[in-house]
């Protein structure tokens, strides 16, 4: 069974097009380097949480992750990117567990 991450990342409206453009070209490529799983990243368009960003990522289960975020804030290439990158306002992460009919597991 895996685990999915749900991180959810809030922008101010000038910076989220900023943050994309810098995520786009350089730190989905880092991130994936050294997460591994990413399952989607999305943008809100409409609702009461605009201007974020919402993205999963699978691990095998919690050491995985626990092992994985750490060497992503070990990574030279992943900490040049993040002193550069927007930040944002508002974080919210979630760990999701599949149910047993969830086409993810």
């Amino acid at each position: 069974m895996m685990i999915v991450e749900e991180r959810n990342y809030a922008f101010a409206p000038t910076d989220l097009p900023g943050f994309l453009k810098i995520y786009e070209e350089e730190g989905v490529h880092i991130a994936t380097r050294v997460l591994g799983n990413l399952l989607g990243y999305f943008r809100t368009e409409v609702g009461p949480d605009l201007n974020e960003v919402v993205h999963l990522w699978g691990f095998k289960d919690l050491n995985d992750r626990a092992l994985r975020r750490a060497a992503l804030w070990q990574d030279a290439e992943w900490l040049d990117f993040a002193v550069r990158c927007p930040s944002p306002i508002r974080q919210r992460n979630r760990l999701l567990m599949p149910t047993a009919w969830s086409p993810i597991r």
